[in-house]
């Protein structure tokens, strides 16, 4: 019945919001058990009404993560590339049915519909209400430390994503991307080492964490396990389609043992982030802080350039733009090319 349906999709789309809270996967299995039933068959007919209800109502949608297997051979050749190796080798195109089949994980994540501009926007700094905001927090007279941190912008990133963790996370996705989007356990330890995050070493969290902190191994292992990234040992990968034996969660161990293992993004980091989205944070960072290192310069020879009539002009923008393609060109020759956006 329809009425019975839509009661399956609101009970859907509340066991999704309150599994994503805790960032965990929501698998197939456990949708069947907890929300339908005995009614398991009707599983398509649920999933499309509780979409309409996500897009309509929290602008979210339940998004399935691909196989490891048909994402590993999908890194390998990309795209037309790809159907053009197949016709190389004889092998025949799948069909839409079979190829959906192939991907499928039955795990799903959910994720955001809002335009990228809109975000963007309503991460911009405004200084009006930056200014109100600070007047407000004077005026409560608080301790600072329980008091949440002024942005001026309507997304308030102190009361929702863990900032500081949040941030290591796209650091250590972009290291592992582009060093072939794999990376030896000790070598990713030494790259983490640099950064001053040794294995004593603790994550901040904010205050609507259950923990002040969470030591570097112990959020290696949650990351593992809300799918951003995966540990696996070295030389088992087998031929293409081949499964791969995964490795225990993050643990200090001695350096044979830690050698046996490498580091590769998990199935959420392609569908919620993407390479794209990673490249591209790089690459406007090390063009910013380039620019950031020219305007120290300009400052100091402001004078003398301001009387030569040599100031920046609107021709720099462009020379900027052309850096920000070539370090993103860089990235994607050391990921081994054919970056992909989330899927």
């Amino acid at each position: 019945l329809p009425q019975e349906l839509d009661r399956k999709a609101s009970d859907l789309v509340r066991f999704a919001l309150f599994m994503e809270q805790k960032r965990t996967l929501i698998r197939r299995e456990d949708i069947n058990k907890k929300v339908l039933g005995s009614n398991s068959r009707s599983f398509n007919s649920v999933l499309e009404r509780a979409q309409k209800l996500l897009k309509k109502t929290f602008a979210m949608e339940l998004v399935e993560l691909q196989s490891r297997n048909y994402r590993e051979q999908d890194n390998v050749v990309a795209g037309d590339d790809l159907q053009e190796a197949r016709n190389a080798t004889g092998v025949k195109k799948k069909s839409n049915l079979q190829l959906s089949a192939a991907a499928g994980s039955k795990t799903y994540i959910l994720r955001s519909v809002l335009d990228p501009v809109i975000i963007e926007e309503a991460a911009r700094t405004d200084e009006r209400l930056y200014e109100e905001q600070i007047a407000d927090l004077q005026e409560e007279e608080e301790d600072d430390d329980d008091m949440p941190r002024s942005y001026g912008c309507i997304i308030s990133w102190s009361t929702t994503d863990q900032l500081g963790a949040l941030g290591v996370l796209h650091v250590i996705l972009a290291i592992i991307l582009a060093n072939g989007r794999s990376m030896t356990d000790l070598d990713l330890r030494a790259h983490l080492k640099r950064l001053g995050l040794t294995s004593n070493e603790s994550i901040l969290m904010n205050t609507q964490s259950t923990h002040k902190s969470l030591p570097i191994d112990t959020y290696l292992g949650q990351l593992i396990k809300q799918g951003y990234i995966d540990r696996v040992k070295l030389g088992d990968t087998k031929a293409a389609g081949g499964k791969r034996s995964r490795a225990p969660a993050a643990t200090q161990g001695n350096p044979d043992e830690t050698q046996a293992f490498e580091w590769h993004w998990g199935h959420r980091s392609y569908s919620e982030i993407g390479e794209q989205a990673i490249a591209t944070f790089v690459a406007e960072f090390m063009v910013e802080r380039n620019r950031d290192d020219d305007a120290e310069d300009d400052d100091e020879d402001g004078k003398a350039a301001r009387s030569r009539g040599k100031g920046r002009t609107r021709g720099d923008d462009s020379g900027g733009s052309k850096k920000l393609k070539n370090v993103y060109a860089a990235i994607e020759r050391a990921a081994g090319g054919n970056l992909s956006d989330v899927k």
